[in-house]
């Protein structure tokens, strides 16, 4: 009677937990390999930080073409920092995601057992093997790091609800730091995944006794400020911040002008098929589970328990906020998927509970794991290999040729504009260079090289003194839509 299946000695095995945790931890390692900054805006969070090192703007700073950056400067503090213990920027750039994804992974490891071993498990699984999560868990972006720092907001919620305690002095301490955070890692947003939840929670739960999500007013007020000062600061000192960042990155957002404007329904869809097969596991318990109750959604609603009411209450909140949003793009929700892993490590140990459905959640649970392990490695190496296929990184590989002859031969070199932005970082240059400036500077003897645009080139021979092509030039990468690359030396 109480034997427990294959499937469930396997998913609930410690040995099981070790596996799937090294198996997580190589994916988010290799997913991005080679590593480049040519996609995904990665340049230009990457120049952040690079222009805090090498111009010590430590609060503002811009894109690699000149433009303000839009995103508050907490990543690439933390970036610079790594830069200055590693003397390594393609790790500097990485490891903020990386070890953000890796602390995510241990916190639903540990808090998901709460509803048992395979809760855990779950939790864990869940979040790292998804289409979402080992692509953003080493790119050179702030999604990442928001989504740890929202859950472990979410997750102060959670715990006081669980434990039944009022909230002291020193947790919206804490709320207020996490809150400050968030607001110098992206802005506002942070709003979006937490209020929708706390609300619909607060009103939910004052029909029962339940303890209060709601830390007080001050650490919400309080982040906000900090983060105004810095709009206030940028507004003053930055030329086109307002336009930048108030009204083009923030105010633009709720219109379809700027940013290209997305069905309401975008979100869904987009989730059910990155997060599956979590996804589909998710909707096949809840469903079972409102079948026993003879499909009475608003009995299982008041049954209930308060913790699992608000994981529901914050993953499906931010993400209805978020499809109200005009301006949409799949990585925007990222910060969802951590509840609803342990939503889901909720749903599994609630099922566990009764005796009927165990063994099936225990062989649903070890096919979705084997599943998504399946799909989440044939989906990384299949990027991989078509990286070094498709010479995804020959930008990387020319920029460091470049900087190592340039070092050899004592070359005083820039790089014309182009609309590679990683080009910039490729050459560890802080600006770009206009073609007419760069023929100015090289004719008055002030430059020995200059890396530009294959276009931009038989101009520059044209009306460069003794200019001469370099041997060395980038491999073609196989996109019709790239640009090459030479270099011109004296």
């Amino acid at each position: 009677m109480n034997s427990v299946s294959p499937a469930g000695s396997f998913v609930e095995n410690t040995l099981a937990a070790w596996i799937v945790s090294a198996i997580a931890v190589v994916l988010f390692l290799i997913t991005n390999l080679p590593w480049q900054l040519d996609d995904y805006d990665q340049a230009k969070q990457a120049v952040t930080s690079f222009e805090m090192v090498k111009e010590g703007h430590w609060f503002y700073q811009h894109t690699p073409h000149e433009r303000v950056a839009t995103k508050p400067p907490l990543v690439g503090w933390i970036s610079a920092g790594f830069f200055s213990l590693t003397q390594s920027w393609e790790i500097a750039w990485r490891l903020p995601s990386l070890l953000a994804a890796i602390a995510l992974s241990i916190l639903l490891f540990r808090f998901g057992n709460v509803y048992g071993a395979l809760g855990g498990l779950i939790a864990m699984s869940a979040f790292a093997f998804n289409l979402l999560t080992p692509r953003l868990a080493s790119l050179v972006r702030t999604d990442m790091s928001l989504a740890l720092v929202v859950f472990l907001i979410g997750l102060q919620i959670w715990k006081k609800i669980c434990d039944g305690t009022r909230w002291e002095r020193r947790d919206q301490l804490s709320i207020f730091v996490l809150l400050t955070a968030a607001m110098l890692i992206k802005g506002p947003i942070v709003y979006a995944f937490l209020l929708p939840g706390i609300v619909v929670y607060q009103l939910w739960r004052s029909k029962r006794n339940a303890i209060s999500a709601w830390s007080g007013w001050w650490p919400w007020l309080a982040s906000l400020g900090i983060f105004l000062v810095w709009v206030i600061g940028g507004i003053f000192s930055e030329p086109d911040f307002f336009n930048q960042v108030v009204l083009r990155e923030f105010a633009g957002r709720f219109g379809g002008e700027i940013h290209r404007s997305q069905p309401l329904y975008f979100y869904f869809p987009h989730l059910l098929h990155k997060f599956s097969p979590w996804s589909v596991l998710m909707i096949a318990i809840a469903v079972i589970a409102l079948r026993s109750r003879r499909w009475r959604v608003g009995a299982a609603f008041r049954e209930m328990s308060p913790e699992t009411f608000w994981l529901l209450g914050w993953s499906l909140g931010g993400l209805i906020v978020l499809s109200i949003i005009p301006s949409k793009r799949v990585d925007r929700i990222f910060p969802v998927i951590p509840p609803l892993c342990l939503l889901l490590a909720a749903q599994v140990g609630k099922m566990l509970s009764r005796e009927q459905p165990r063994e099936r959640i225990y062989r649903w649970s070890a096919v979705a794991l084997f599943l998504s392990i399946l799909f989440t490695s044939g989906y990384t190496i299949s990027k991989v290999v078509s990286g070094y296929r498709d010479h995804r990184a020959a930008l990387v590989i020319f920029g460091r040729e470049v900087r190592h002859e340039a070092k050899v031969h004592h070359w005083r070199y820039e790089t014309i504009r182009s609309s590679d932005e990683g080009m910039l970082l490729y050459l560890q240059k802080t600006h770009f260079i206009e073609p007419d400036e760069a023929i100015r500077e090289w004719n008055r003897g002030a430059l020995d090289a200059l890396v530009a645009p294959t276009d931009e080139a038989p101009r520059l021979m044209r009306e460069l003194s003794n200019a001469s092509l370099s041997p060395i030039r980038p491999v073609e990468r196989k996109n019709e839509q790239d640009i090459g690359y030479v270099l011109l030396t004296r």
